[in-house]
């Protein structure tokens, strides 16, 4: 099954010579996806540099999060094979020993999101919808005094924060270990797969 870890993630080296590795892509993640990530991306950075400045802005930007936000719960189980949230459960629970192995530079090759992947995917989705639905919420119930809403919306953006951070670095240490572009496959949608003769 292609969504599973190919040869790389049981034992058979990365490192094989070129005369022995046949390269290609295939499509992974389909352009409402990518649409999907890229939006989020820009609409919560957005909302990240424009509160008590830019206000209508913030709002407009937190209200964009939110309906991206219903679209990728849909896209979650009608979208294209790898879109879908099928295999979250699978994942996360393989991602205590996937991030144990990676200690050791063991990456496994995973044509979806990896256990890793997978586990900042939630986590990532989780913060950014409290974050959303508190900053909604500070708009149209603070009047009645619940300064707990305000805490939280402010706690669960700077997690919002770091978590984008962690997930960049994880793109970029994860590129390096397995000399792939990832940012390049989530703007064309193609990931290389390789195969060993």
């Amino acid at each position: 099954m292609i969504d599973e870890a190919v040869p790389e993630a049981r034992g058979v080296s990365d490192r094989a010579p070129a005369d022995r590795t046949a390269s290609r892509t295939v499509a992974v993640w389909d352009l409402p996806l990518r649409l999907w990530h890229w939006a989020l991306a820009a609409s919560i950075l957005a909302a990240w540099f424009t509160p008590t400045v830019y206000d209508n802005l913030h709002r407009i930007a937190g209200y964009t999060v939110l309906a991206l936000l219903a679209f990728r719960l849909v896209w979650g189980f009608w979208g294209s094979r790898y879109s879908r949230f099928r295999m979250v459960g699978v994942r996360l629970r393989a991602a205590p020993r996937y991030l144990w192995n990676l200690r050791r530079g063991i990456t496994g090759r995973y044509i979806g999101l990896n256990p890793a992947g997978t586990l900042m995917l939630v986590a990532l989705l989780l913060s950014i919808a409290v974050s959303a639905i508190t900053g909604a919420l500070s708009v149209t119930v603070t009047f009645f005094g619940i300064w707990w809403i305000e805490d939280t919306h402010a706690y669960a953006s700077d997690a919002v924060i770091v978590l984008v951070v962690v997930h960049v670095l994880g793109v970029v240490l994860m590129g390096l270990l397995q000399r792939e572009n990832l940012i390049r496959a989530m703007l064309t949608g193609r990931k290389r797969i390789r195969h060993h003769n």
